[in-house]
């Protein structure tokens, strides 16, 4: 529980800056904390009513006064909330302010009630579709050993030095993420590294976060289900960077821009600030030559404008020379030196689900990793077969209630580089999983692969391929990475690919 010192401003100060174009009722009381969720409202609170895909916030106002709401703040209100028809005569003594956007005015307010706690810390943040958090994760390790204190916001957890939290969404909602930050500078973080979502930015949730730094990854096909297409997603994304110049600190924002991507000189087009680039190409201002790979990490020669230097990684996989050189150049944008970034590559042991290694009684070459779009496995299974010395053998299935139009995309890839496929559940939610399965199996039928199994009992599946692979194989198990859950119409039990796999392959003669 992320708990911060307790904090009391009055309505009035608290809505300066605020555009409303109504408000109603005392602006002089006191407010003691805010909540968009009516479960957590306790006397003294402002009340955000917020409009979700779902549920309308507005349906919720009454349930916030009766556990002591003093304000509410909303879109537009119904007569009968407003107090006019309603018999509860304190309903008509709530302030109301009616505001055009209550996203956008929560990101405010929340800003200016834990008083603006990013002020004097720089924050980097870190889109693309995938090596968001493995880039934050290198990151964070260079500014340890640069003599830093990071605090991290990201899909795993939220964390700064000797405090770590669960994390329930990637980004958190505006009113959460600044009491998150509060907390972390109350503990005297040097910087913050946030993984920035497209659903965070396309409900601006970092609207009022003045970056110093925005990194980004890649772009392939990801939640088109909430994106209907590839350019609304991208312009989502786009969105860190066409807000760096609009900073307070854009005298030092920089932009840092993965060259190599088909998206990223577009991307260059729609900032104002600074770039530094990175990839593999000539052109790039931060790449790597003289790469050599293992089943035991990596070496490279590191190119940058402030110099050369030699970087050692435990990090297997292609893509994952990405991630590094996104860090390190993250990390010169921050004005730090080559010793701490080539030091901070090397003591990075591993990202939790991350193509991470499950270690077990038999000595099988096993990795789980959280790849769940066409790129993301594609990528994986690529850099697996470089490793292999007999078959590449595949565990995955898709998630419910998202994109279905992937699923067969996904399909197809495994199919077509692997040897062998185990199609299974991920988290079905409140979808049928065969149904899902099948969508999968369409796109392995049309890879030409015969060598598959459909199996909707994930555990299950996975002691099939763990049971059916000699030393000389690799078995990846994709999808989930480090979620301990599963969700099947709609219950989340614990489920972890990494403690099932290791009991699958104890269970071997």
């Amino acid at each position: 529980r992320i708990k911060v010192k307790k904090n009391t401003v009055q309505l009035r100060e608290l809505l300066e800056g605020t555009v409303a174009s109504h408000v109603s009722g005392n602006l002089s009381v006191d407010i003691v904390g805010v909540a968009y969720d009516s479960r957590k409202v306790k006397p003294g609170f402002l009340f955000v009513a917020l409009k979700g895909h779902q549920l309308d916030g507005r349906q919720f106002i009454e349930d916030a006064i009766s556990k002591g709401a003093v304000a509410v703040i909303g879109e537009e209100f119904d007569k009968e909330i407003a107090g006019e028809k309603s018999k509860k005569t304190h309903l008509k003594e709530i302030a109301q302010i009616q505001v055009e956007d209550a996203r956008e005015a929560l990101s405010h307010l929340a800003a200016r009630f834990y008083d603006h706690p990013f002020s004097g810390i720089p924050l980097i943040g870190i889109t693309g579709t995938n090596g968001k958090t493995t880039t934050s994760y290198l990151l964070e390790s260079i500014l340890i050993k640069a003599g830093k204190k990071p605090g991290i916001i990201g899909t795993i957890n939220y964390r700064s030095p000797g405090r770590t939290w669960e994390a329930p969404v990637t980004t958190p909602e505006s009113l959460d993420l600044m009491r998150i930050m509060r907390c972390m500078a109350s503990e005297k973080v040097t910087h913050i590294v946030m993984e920035v979502s497209s659903h965070a930015l396309h409900q601006g949730r970092v609207r009022d976060c003045p970056f110093h730094t925005a990194i980004f990854t890649n772009l392939s096909r990801d939640h088109l289900d909430y994106h209907e297409s590839m350019d609304s997603y991208f312009a989502m994304k786009s969105l860190l960077f066409k807000g760096l110049s609009k900073n307070i600190r854009n005298d030092s924002a920089r932009a840092v821009i993965n060259w190599d991507d088909p998206k990223g000189k577009e991307l260059a087009n729609l900032t104002e600030v600074p770039i530094l680039t990175y990839g593999l190409g000539e052109g790039c201002q931060v790449r790597a030559e003289e790469i050599h790979t293992s089943d035991h990490g990596m070496t490279a020669k590191l190119i940058t404008p402030s110099g050369d230097t030699r970087i050692q990684s435990r990090l297997i996989g292609d893509f994952n020379l990405y991630n590094i050189l996104a860090a390190a150049a993250g990390a010169l944008s921050l004005g730090i030196d080559l010793g701490p970034i080539s030091s901070g590559i090397s003591a990075l042991q591993g990202v939790p689900g991350r193509l991470e290694k499950v270690e077990n009684e038999h000595s099988l070459f096993i990795v789980v990793d959280y790849a769940h779009t066409p790129d993301a496995l594609s990528k994986a299974l690529d850099a697996l077969k470089k490793l292999t010395a007999g078959r590449l053998i595949t565990v995955f299935g898709c998630g419910g209630n998202r994109d279905r139009g992937k699923r067969s995309e996904m399909g197809f890839v495994a199919g077509k580089k692997s040897d062998m496929v185990f199609i299974t559940s991920d988290n079905p939610r409140n979808e049928e999983p065969r149904a899902i399965a099948e969508q999968i199996e369409e796109g392995v039928r049309e890879s030409g692969l015969t060598h598959y199994f459909l199996d909707l009992d994930r555990k299950s599946a996975i002691q099939k391929a763990i049971r059916a692979a000699t030393r000389e194989d690799i078995v990846l198990i994709a999808g989930k990475g480090h979620e301990p859950y599963q969700i099947t119409a709609g219950t989340k039990r614990h489920f972890d690919d990494r403690e099932t796999a290791a009991e699958a392959a104890l269970l071997l003669p």
